[in-house]
């Protein structure tokens, strides 16, 4: 199979910031990645809220004559946008740019890497004192849709696995419950005596500068506690190297997603009034209790 481009275009998706110092560090990784990858075309957009927008990038792409797109979502947690958003806006660019065809990768996910580099992130604040006195508080983004919070969660459990933390709790900068504050006080009430807040997030923003914000405000309210701020995950070795390997996967076609999420598959038809709003889960008005499902390549055995 020789076509004249021999690999797809690695196409990135991010959420979109209103602060500028995080939708800079997404380019700046963007660019990374293509001067570590000078025989791919790479190119980066969002969703939404800042520039570029992600057919900014396709149509970039296109001019330099791609036609093979791999889709990566720069994102730890499959919501709203992973699952609904990104698949709707690539089959927009499809009707806008016909002849281009594309594969769409995978979340980054609670990958070992980056717990590796969530550790690192909590080592450079306790500096000698001994993780068996240290509960982290992981917060994350926090979404609508509870599947995404549960990876949120499901991160936190694995980062507690086998690292000698006292433990680890979740909390949600926004739409979710537990808040920062709330959380910190769940800490509180399990003994917590040392606690680092560390935030679920890839580059600098407005919600992790939220996390700070409230975690400072919580803690010179409890003056008898030691309490610290951790780093988001930045423009790590790990991420760079992920990415890739998330590109990989989606050129090879293995992807091992999450069932819960084919909702992308069968939400693309004339989705594009739901384009940005939560998604809903879908309803079966021919379903008589026995759950027959007549979805063609939606089928619920994917395993």
């Amino acid at each position: 199979m020789t076509t004249p481009q021999t690999k797809p275009a690695l196409l990135i998706a991010g959420h979109g910031t209103r602060d500028d110092a995080g939708a800079e560090a997404f380019r700046a990784f963007v660019e990374e990645l293509g001067r570590r990858n000078p025989e791919l075309p790479v190119a980066g957009g969002f969703i939404e809220l800042s520039p570029p927008p992600l057919g900014e990038a396709v149509t970039s792409l296109v001019e330099q004559g791609v036609k093979r797109f791999a889709a990566v979502p720069l994102m730890l947690v499959s919501a709203g946008h992973a699952k609904g958003d990104i698949p709707a806006a690539l089959t927009r660019e499809k009707e806008r740019h016909p002849g281009i065809s594309y594969t769409y990768g995978r979340p980054l996910g609670p990958h070992p890497s980056l717990l590796a580099v969530l550790e690192r992130r909590v080592d450079e604040v306790i500096g000698d004192l001994d993780r068996s006195e240290v509960t982290v508080l992981l917060v994350g983004r926090g979404s609508t849709d509870p599947d995404a919070n549960s990876e949120v969660h499901k991160a936190a459990r694995l980062f507690w696995e086998g690292r000698g933390y006292a433990g680890v709790e979740t909390a949600f900068v926004s739409l979710a419950a537990p808040d920062v504050p709330a959380g910190l006080d769940r800490c509180e009430k399990l003994g917590a005596r040392r606690i680092v807040v560390l935030p679920y997030f890839l580059f600098t923003g407005i919600l992790p500068d939220r996390v700070r914000q409230q975690t400072e405000e919580w803690a010179a309210a409890h003056p008898g506690l030691d309490v610290r701020s951790a780093e988001v995950i930045g423009a790590a070795e790990e991420l760079h190297a992920l990415v890739m390997e998330r590109y990989e996967e989606a050129v090879k076609g293995d992807l091992r997603m999450n069932c819960d999420s084919c909702v992308y598959r069968i939400a693309l038809p004339g989705f594009e009034d739901k384009v940005g709003l939560p998604q809903q889960p879908h309803f079966h008005p021919d379903d008589d209790g026995h759950h027959h499902h007549h979805h063609g390549s939606h089928a619920h055995a994917h395993h």
